[in-house]
């Protein structure tokens, strides 16, 4: 099993700039995908950018060239930089670990961007 938490989030004006953490624990040899995933009141949880343990990234059109997720994999963390933020990406956003055939969800970070 993986145990991730998230820190990181907060209140910002748009236009700012916040960087989420993800710390891994547990069974993290096993681990290769990781991934940001969001969700705002009322919608569907969605993808925000995934890093592969290789340094493979994947981003959603929706934050790409203002969001980067980066990973170090000394400290078993994942990172994701957000700036130039919008109200639209006001969400709650949920680190998450994949270990073929398990994955395992952080308790999620709120991010909140005011106009």
């Amino acid at each position: 099993q993986v145990q991730l938490v998230e820190s990181g989030g907060g209140l910002v004006q748009a236009g700012g700039s916040l960087r989420l953490s993800c710390a891994a624990s547990g069974s993290i040899f096993s681990i290769n995908t990781m991934g940001w995933y969001r969700q705002a009141p009322g919608k569907q949880r969605e993808l925000v950018a995934t890093i592969t343990s290789g340094g493979s990234t994947n981003y959603a059109d929706s934050v790409k060239g203002r969001f980067t997720i980066s990973r170090d994999n000394a400290k078993n963390t994942v990172y994701l930089q957000m700036n130039s933020l919008k109200p639209e990406d006001t969400a709650v956003y949920y680190c998450k670990a994949d270990y073929w055939p398990l994955s395992s969800w952080g308790q999620g970070t709120q991010v909140t961007v005011s106009s």
